[in-house]
């Protein structure tokens, strides 16, 4: 039984950071899959926002570029998001999930991010 746990999030004012933890286990994904962290805000569907390639290799929505940087620890089984000069707009829960079809059907209970303006 694959386990995703998502921890980090919290409130924080407009202009902040937070730094989102994704950690794994129970199953084979983060040793066979990219990763890579979505989120879902009130009323929207669920988006993904970045991605890391089991080599290594990052990419993210037009959305965070600049502002929010995806790794992983291999050895931890675990993915990280570095959230830098968060916006309101960025309110959402968060989520980790590998990448790749077909889509995931498991999900962890995520974490929320909140930020005020």
């Amino acid at each position: 039984q694959v386990q995703l746990v998502e921890s980090g999030g919290g409130l924080v004012q407009a202009g902040g950071s937070l730094r989102l933890s994704c950690a794994t286990s129970g199953g084979i994904i983060f040793r066979i899959y990219g990763m890579g962290w979505y989120r879902q805000a009130p009323g929207k569907q669920r988006e993904l926002v970045a991605s890391i390639t089991l080599g290594g290799s990052t990419n993210y929505a037009d959305s965070v570029k600049g502002r929010f940087t995806i790794s992983r620890d291999n050895g931890k089984n675990t993915v990280y998001l570095q959230m830098n000069s968060l916006k309101p707009e960025d309110t959402a829960v968060y989520y980790c999930n590998r990448l790749g079809v077909p889509p995931p059907t498991y999900w962890g209970q995520g974490t929320q991010v909140t930020v005020s303006s």
